[in-house]
C-alpha cells in the first residue's frame, strides 16, 4: 500500500454522468488509504438512492469497506444550500485528515467542485420566502439587472440564465450586505483526476444506467417520496429523474417510452453542461489529468506520482 507523505494532500475525481466516478474513487482509496467525501448536489438528500445513483453498495464491495462522507445528511425537503455544503466539507475533510486519511473528492456538480477550487467567500442566507415571493413577479431580464446592480463581479454568470438560480443569488448577494457570516474552503492541495469518454461512447453509457435505474425502482422510489408528502413542486425542483419520472406519474407524460426518451435526452445535456464547467476549471488555471474510460492504471500512476 503507498505511503502517503502528507496529509494536507487529496484527491479530486470528477467527471459528467455516468462516467464511473464512485467506482473509480472507491478503488483508488482502497489502495491509497482514503476515504470519499462526495461533491454530488443531490447525494445529499435521505431517500433520493436509485435516482442520484449513490450506489452504496461500492463502498463495501473492498475489504475493509471504504468511508464516505457528505451522503445522506440532508432530509429532501430541505433545500440544502451551497454555504451548508461548505459547511459540512469543512467538517468531513478536517475528520479525514486529523485520521491521516486521503480525502478523496468524488461528484460532477460543478457549483460544488468550483467553491472548493476558487475558495470562493459564501455568505450564510436561509431562504427567505417573502423575499422569494416579491422576486418571483419580476421578469426576468429586470432581475438579471437587479442582481447586477447589486453585484457587477458575479462568480456565476449562469445564475443570470434561470430565474430561480437569479432569485437565490440576489437573495445571497443581500445576506452579504446584511453581514451575515462567511465561509470559505479550506486551502487544497489537490490533484485533478477527469474521467473522459468520447460522447457517443457516453451517450451509449447514459442510456444503459437509466434502463438499469428504471429497472432497479426508479419510478416506484418517486411514488414513494410522494407517498412520504414530499410535495409535487418539490420533487419537480430535484430535476432530471425526478422531474420526468413526477411527469409520467402525474400523466402528463403519456407513457414509460416517452418518459425514458425524453429523460434521457434531458440527461445528455446535463452532462454536456458538466463538461463545460471542467473546461471552465481548466482556464482557471486547474490542472486535470484525464482518464480516457477511467483508466484505472494511469489513475494509479498520477496519484503515486503525486503523492
Amino acid at each position: 500500500m503507498s505511503k502517503i507523505k502528507t496529509k494536507q494532500k487529496s484527491v479530486i475525481i470528477l467527471g459528467p454522468t455516468a462516467s464511473g466516478k464512485t467506482t473509480l474513487g472507491v478503488k483508488m482509496a482502497h489502495i491509497f488509504k482514503g476515504e470519499i467525501l462526495s461533491a454530488d448536489s443531490r447525494q445529499v438528500y435521505i431517500g433520493l438512492d436509485i435516482g442520484t445513483g449513490k450506489d452504496l453498495e461500492e463502498y463495501s464491495k473492498v475489504f475493509p469497506p471504504v468511508p464516505y462522507h457528505l451522503i445522506d445528511i440532508s432530509p429532501v425537503i430541505h433545500e440544502f444550500s451551497l454555504f451548508e455544503y461548505l459547511k459540512q466539507f469543512c467538517i468531513a475533510y478536517n475528520d479525514v485528515i486529523s485520521r491521516n486519511m486521503l480525502p478523496i473528492i468524488v461528484g460532477g456538480t460543478g457549483l460544488y467542485l468550483e467553491s472548493l477550487l476558487e475558495r470562493h467567500s459564501l455568505t450564510y442566507a436561509p431562504p427567505n420566502e417573502l423575499l422569494r415571493t416579491k422576486l418571483a413577479q419580476l421578469p426576468l431580464e429586470e432581475l438579471q439587472k437587479k442582481l447586477s446592480d447589486l453585484k457587477p463581479e458575479l462568480h456565476n454568470t449562469t445564475d443570470l440564465l434561470e430565474k430561480e438560480r437569479l432569485i437565490r443569488a440576489i437573495e445571497i448577494v443581500l445576506a452579504e450586505k446584511e453581514g451575515q457570516d462567511t465561509l470559505s474552503a479550506p486551502p487544497l492541495n489537490a490533484i485533478i483526476l477527469g474521467i473522459h469518454y468520447e460522447r457517443e461512447e457516453l451517450k451509449q453509457r447514459i442510456s444503459q444506467r437509466l434502463k438499469e435505474r428504471i429497472e432497479q425502482g426508479l419510478i416506484e422510489e418517486v411514488e414513494q417520496l410522494r407517498k412520504e408528502k414530499i410535495p409535487d413542486e418539490r420533487l419537480f425542483q430535484l430535476g432530471l429523474e425526478y422531474r420526468y419520472v413526477l411527469l409520467y406519474l402525474q400523466g402528463k407524460i403519456k407513457n414509460k417510452n416517452d418518459m425514458f426518451q425524453k429523460l434521457r435526452s434531458a440527461i445528455w445535456e446535463f452532462a454536456r453542461k458538466q463538461e463545460i464547467w471542467f473546461r471552465r476549471f481548466e482556464r482557471n488555471g486547474h490542472k486535470i489529468h484525464w482518464l480516457q474510460g477511467g483508466d484505472f492504471n494511469s489513475a494509479k500512476k498520477w496519484i503515486e506520482e503525486f503523492l
